[in-house]
């Protein structure tokens, strides 16, 4: 359950206007018990470079589904030895994957939209509820011009998906002209994907580079058509 009213997250929204500025206080309210989810995108390395600036002790966390890019993994690496942070691994359930495999095939997300969700929802928001039920507060690297479902979020929100926990979505006014600009003038490592017109890094199957025009999330998961292209992470924002 929040530690925090809903009055008081709306004044916190109101005075705290900058990352920095929101970081810091969830840092000296929340620290050990919150954590940054990371997939290492470009969002996310600028939010752990800020992050490790307040409290190099800040903790991150990251979903291995078991089918990400080697890319990813590179990144990973070069951050952790950057700012020397410890980050903590989670993966799904081994009975999970293999009993969803053995039924339903290794590229079964290709099948339906509810074949697709399923293996999100056992290679990722599984893991990520575990993680979480640890936790008082997370932080994301969120932005709101991602995607319409992100569009309403607010730089601090009860989240109601997960037991009224203070999820934490610092840099969710930024665009990603902005976000880069970070990323450049802080010399931090990046997933080499984004050179190669990757923008939104998930799975390796489930993602592709963007033709020039396209939706910055019109990578992931292409093939099912227009949608929301959320893997069930982040399904409901609140204020």
């Amino acid at each position: 359950m929040s530690k925090f009213t809903s009055d008081e997250i709306a004044e916190l929204n109101e005075k705290l206007k900058t990352p920095h500025e929101v970081l810091k206080w969830a840092l000296d309210n929340l620290h050990p018990k919150l954590a940054l989810a990371s997939s290492f995108g470009a969002e996310d390395v600028a939010v752990i470079d800020m992050m490790t600036k307040i409290n190099p002790k800040a903790r991150i966390f990251t979903l291995d589904t078991g089918r990400l890019n080697q890319e990813t993994y590179d990144v990973m690496d070069e951050i952790r030895k950057k700012y020397n942070v410890n980050i903590e691994v989670t993966f799904p359930d081994v009975e999970e994957v293999t009993e969803m495999v053995r039924v339903n095939g290794m590229n079964l997300f290709y099948d339906s939209p509810e074949n697709r969700k399923l293996c999100c929802g056992i290679r990722k928001v599984h893991p990520l509820n575990k993680m979480l039920d640890t936790l008082d507060g997370w932080i994301t690297g969120l932005r709101s011009d991602q995607t319409n479902n992100r569009s309403d979020a607010t730089k601090i929100t009860i989240d109601e998906q997960h037991n009224s926990m203070i999820k934490i979505n610092p840099i969710i006014e930024w665009t990603w002209d902005q976000t880069w600009d970070y990323i450049k003038a802080n010399n931090i490592p990046y997933n080499k994907l984004h050179d190669k017109g990757y923008p939104s890094i998930g799975c390796e199957p489930c993602t592709r580079a963007i033709k020039p025009g396209e939706d910055l999330r019109a990578g992931r998961w292409w093939w099912e058509g227009k949608s929301d292209r959320e893997c069930g992470l982040h399904m409901e924002h609140n204020k």
